[in-house]
């Protein structure tokens, strides 16, 4: 007989525990009919104490937990006790908002393996950078499926999409109120931090409203309070001081003779415009704002050779420490507390020239710059966020690079970058004072000068070229005939002799460009902190990094009335010509306009 058929009451069946007492009791029901009232025995109250026991120390769980909770928010409160209310946010709190200008994901690519081979680094360790992305932009602009900066800012500043070549204005010329303004309105202090002119389109489209950006003497009246809502800045860092010295002084590029300085002094800004100036503010401990700071005629050389000019310029990193010291001192006894652009602004310029060295330098520094920012807002008692995006991707890098027709080998060498100590830009311009200094006529100017007849003055050019430039300034050693023949015949103008040096060491380290201006390619967005930045994780339009600065700082109702008073002013000139129907400017107007001397530029530098 199977185990499972053997009758209940087998011989062989094992009893359970008390089984004679429940035999006794079944048997006097059955007899007499009536229930039993069974007596429980220790092992059952035994169930029962533990099951008591366990729903009790259950619930002091979840108590300890919600005391806890409670005691963490009121003795260690989210810095500055900010927080929302009815889908407002409440509470002192600061926003940073940094734009790595033409910064696409490439460049972190170029930039993290350029790091690691010039320090040995082991491949882990990586940009600060690259522990705080959080999703990615679309930067199309309302004119072109590929932005310029002035447009791409515009949806910043704004929030909204605009056409190429506008500041803060919307394709029906329309003035838009911007989340910098707004903030000023609510009571915020305000700054701007560049690298490159104070009055470039990124800079130019939080605080002012012109319908072409290339109208930065407009922009430099603006910035300072010539304006329909009066002074909206507290802090300017950069470079441009040429549009705001009248055209009547050296380093002017202004086309008339106002000065701008002094009318910022008329508003009651301080103003520092060099090293000494800059050291001076003691890196924003006592500073008095309103401050105007502007350290080069046009824009800051490019790290990589500003860095031997320390003496003279600051770097982006200095200046943003200054800034975000002095805005938290003046804003100590201010229920609210700062909005604060930072841009890292050569890295466009970089991507414009095709040059890999200033592209990494300025990655570099601008990594440097988002790591003290990250330091600020952990030591800060104010809630804060930190905010980064790039308004496009500029030159189409690739960090691969096709050399002849066979199939390529998969190589790109960053230790090459590591050989130079200059970028192009800073060597062409070396070129062309060693041609104007010893008086030699460069070949296809179309210049009518004295042609070059001693075949000594084209070798001793050559010999310059060869040791001077390729080898110190890129540390080429190989220079072929044809290369070393196109630097003796260029121009005096920088551009055409930038381009051959840059693409000389980018052959070499097979780097790949595919424009010289911008390109379409969704750009990386940043932030401090994942939580308080959620509306940003993923892919999104760039319009929704400005929409999330006005949330964040809850200035939907300022933003609407800083609109609609610039909306009242807007007839007149102040937002300078009108752009015609049509007409787009291209993000390439920069390089021609400002073909004056580069601070950068010097022999001797």
């Amino acid at each position: 007989m199977a185990r499972g058929d053997e009758p209940l009451l087998s011989q062989g069946r094992p009893s359970s525990d008390h089984s004679d007492e429940r035999s006794v009791e079944e048997e006097d029901a059955l007899l007499t009919g009536q229930k039993q009232h069974r007596t429980w025995g220790w092992a059952r109250w035994r169930e029962i104490g533990l099951f008591a026991w366990a729903v009790i120390a259950t619930a002091l769980v979840i108590l300890f937990a919600v005391l806890y909770q409670h005691q963490q928010q009121t003795s260690n409160p989210t810095p500055s006790g900010g927080g929302w209310k009815n889908g407002r946010p409440t509470g002192k709190r600061n926003l940073i908002f940094m734009v790595s200008d033409g910064m696409g994901p490439t460049s972190l690519s170029l930039t993290r393996s350029f790091r690691q081979a010039e320090a040995g680094l082991p491949i882990d360790n990586t940009l600060v950078l690259d522990g705080h992305l959080i999703g990615t932009s679309r930067t199309r602009s309302s004119s072109s499926l590929i932005t310029d900066s002035a447009a791409g800012a515009t949806a910043f500043s704004c929030g909204k999409k605009s056409y190429n070549g506008a500041i803060s204005v919307l394709p029906n010329r329309d003035p838009c109120g911007t989340v910098l303004e707004a903030a000023k309105r609510a009571g915020y202090m305000t700054g701007l931090v560049v690298t490159t002119r104070i009055t470039d389109a990124t800079p130019a489209c939080f605080a002012a409203h012109v319908n072409r950006r290339e109208e930065e003497d407009r922009i430099a009246e603006q910035e300072v309070g010539e304006h329909p809502l009066g002074r909206v800045l507290d802090l300017m860092l950069g470079g441009g001081r040429c549009h705001f010295l009248p055209n009547t002084t050296e380093g002017s590029c202004r086309h008339d003779d106002r000065d701008i300085v002094d009318l910022a002094r008329k508003n009651g800004f301080s103003y520092v415009s060099d090293r000494k100036g800059f050291d001076g503010l003691n890196f924003g401990t006592g500073v008095k704002l309103p401050l105007l700071g502007l350290f080069a005629d046009t824009d800051i050389p490019y790290e990589v050779d500003r860095r031997n000019m320390n003496d003279v310029y600051p770097s982006l990193d200095e200046m943003a420490r200054t800034a975000l010291q002095a805005l938290l001192e003046a804003t100590e006894e201010s229920q609210k507390g700062f909005f604060l652009m930072i841009e890292g602004s050569r890295i466009d310029h970089a991507g414009h020239g095709n040059d890999p060295v200033a592209q990494v330098h300025e990655v570099l520094a601008y990594d440097d710059a988002f790591a003290s920012v990250l330091d600020f807002l952990g030591q800060d008692g104010v809630e804060g966020v930190l905010v980064g995006t790039s308004d496009h991707e500029t030159g189409g890098l690739a960090t691969a690079r096709q050399l002849n027709d066979t199939y390529p080998e998969y190589h790109w060498f960053p230790a090459v970058l590591a050989n130079a100590t200059r970028s192009a830009e800073n060597l062409a311009y070396q070129l062309r004072d060693h041609i104007a200094g010893k008086h030699i006529s460069p070949l296809d100017t179309g210049i009518k000068t004295p042609p070059r007849s001693s075949k000594d003055d084209e070798e001793a050019l050559r010999s310059y070229i060869r040791t001077h430039l390729v080898e110190i300034g890129l540390g080429i050693y190989d220079i072929t005939p044809d290369e070393l023949d196109r630097l003796t015949h260029a121009s005096t103008d920088p551009w055409p002799a930038s381009y051959i040096l840059a693409d000389m060491i980018s052959r070499r380290a097979q780097v790949g460009w595919t424009t010289h201006g911008h390109s379409a390619v969704d750009v990386n967005i940043y932030a401090s902190d994942p939580e308080q930045a959620s509306p940003l994780l993923g892919n999104h339009e760039n319009t929704e990094v400005g929409k999330f600065m006005v949330e964040y700082l809850g200035l939907d109702d300022e933003v609407e009335a800083v609109t609609s008073d610039l909306r009242a002013k807007a007839e007149g000139m102040w937002m300078g010509k009108a752009l015609e129907d049509g007409v787009a400017i291209t993000s390439l107007i920069r390089l021609y306009l400002y073909l004056i001397p580069n601070p950068g530029k010097s022999a001797a530098s």
